[in-house]
């Protein structure tokens, strides 16, 4: 897929609270895409409402 050129940022809505068991593996997942798309030059936002 070609990378869209009218994209600049991108706003990444976490998964909020849930089981404590399951935090670290969502909190991890939003990590990594943010990780992979400032690679690819974007400008991230990561909202995550866990208390």
């Amino acid at each position: 897929m070609p990378k869209r050129t009218d994209i600049h940022k991108i706003l990444i809505i976490g998964s909020g609270p849930i089981i404590i068991s399951q935090a670290c593996e969502f909190d991890y997942s939003g990590a990594q895409a943010v990780k992979a798309l400032k690679e690819e030059g974007y400008e991230v936002v990561l909202i995550n409402s866990n208390p």
